[in-house]
């Protein structure tokens, strides 16, 4: 079966939940950013503008798989103007081919960053139509189902109800692992990790002894700040520092590694492609990799990234994994991934999970676990229709 179209699109998929969150939302300023050196500019000042990017290859017999990235101006470009001639005629299941192919031909202006973006859409999309056209789940493409269901934590990215009241919520629904973002970076000096280190203490306290406690960086910190701040932390017993060092510094990854044997160390939502996995599970840099399978190159990507992981004795946790199927698909099939994030706020406080999925066939965490469906592909019931309404 060929390919007979490829399109990329923006659309704006915004969640509205029904029920009213059981306390008011705040004005916060958000976690902590690279940026925080430069207070001049806040942050509603220096996000890019670009809306997400929906990829849809359709086959000659009409059926079709979608795939979902950000970045919708220049991604939507690389696609449509680059990707979908080259890719036009050529055989819909050959993934691996057409993974190599986008690779390929993206190379001389770089195959990472905005580039990977659109890699990422088309090969979730593929992969979408792939299992459509066998009529079997995408994990079944990946081996079949290695779990019975996906252990998950929640991620409180979503500030602005008050994170005690989130972190409560998170325990109600059913959570046995939660994620904390840091506030402050190096430029908030000693007060800013004794700040970090009340945060912690606190949600320790919350939670107790027997919820996992993880605490994300956002790419925002260095080794001198990163090391003191795991230091104030071992008490807490944190379960791993995130994305703690700018991602392009692999240098500091290896005097941060050397300078935090004891700490386990987690990073990889803003690595592109293979390459820096390979280069990171090879000297040893972090215990824990994290591709966005949007962003990093798709399913194809993904797939290469578990099976580096296990041959290092590493595991793979996906970034945003289990907020969209084909990441619940990814942790049910491969062995390397042991849990599944829920991020993109969750859910507030009083709203059921239910009622803040994205995507429309999305399965939500129930107690802290998912299984996605049998359904073929992706299992996404998304139609034409439901993309129209949300073009931009």
């Amino acid at each position: 079966m060929k390919i007979k179209a490829i399109q990329a699109r923006a659309i704006e998929v915004m969640v509205r939940p029904k029920t009213t969150p059981r306390v008011p939302r705040q004005t916060v300023d958000g976690f902590v950013s690279p940026m925080a050196r430069y207070p001049d500019l806040p942050r509603s000042t220096w996000g890019n503008p670009w809306k997400r990017t929906a990829c849809v290859v359709t086959a000659e017999d009409g059926t079709w798989g979608l795939g979902l990235s950000l970045h919708s101006g220049p991604v939507e470009r690389i696609i449509n103007d680059h990707f979908a001639p080259v890719l036009t005629g050529q055989n819909c299941l050959a993934t691996e081919k057409l993974w190599d192919v986008m690779q390929r031909i993206s190379s001389p202006y770089g195959s990472v960053g905005l580039a990977s973006y659109a890699i990422s859409a088309v090969d979730l999309a593929l992969w979408d139509l792939k299992g459509k056209l066998l009529k079997v789940p995408v994990y079944e493409l990946l081996g079949g189902p290695q779990k019975e269901k996906i252990f998950c934590y929640a991620s409180n990215t979503d500030l602005s109800y008050g994170t005690e009241n989130s972190i409560a919520w998170f325990l109600e629904l059913g959570f046995k692992a939660v994620k904390l973002f840091l506030r402050d970076g190096p430029e908030a000096g000693i007060d800013g990790i004794r700040r970090s280190e009340e945060l912690v203490a606190r949600t320790r306290e919350q939670i107790g002894e027997d919820v996992e406690l993880a605490v994300d960086g956002w790419i925002s910190l260095n080794v001198e700040y990163a090391v003191r701040l795991a230091e104030a932390l071992r008490p807490y017993r944190i379960k791993w520092l995130e994305d703690f060092l700018p991602p392009d510094d692999l240098e500091s990854y290896s005097r941060a590694r050397q300078r935090l044997p004891g700490t386990t160390l987690a990073t990889g939502e803003h690595w592109y492609t293979v390459n820096p996995f390979a280069a990171a599970a090879g000297r040893g840099l972090v215990d824990i990799l994290q591709p966005d399978l949007s962003w990093v190159g798709g399913i194809t990507a993904a797939v290469r990234i578990c099976h580096l992981a296990e041959a290092h004795g590493l595991t793979v946790i996906t970034h945003g994994g289990m907020n969209y199927p084909w990441g619940q698909h990814l942790a049910l099939a491969m062995p390397a991934v042991a849990w599944g994030e829920r991020s993109e706020g969750v859910a507030p406080p009083g709203v059921p999970l239910e009622e803040m999925v994205v995507l429309p066939g999305t399965v939500p965490i129930k107690g802290g676990y998912v299984r996605p469906t049998d359904a073929p592909g992706f299992g996404l019931e998304v139609t034409p229709e439901w993309l129209e309404q949300r073009a931009v």
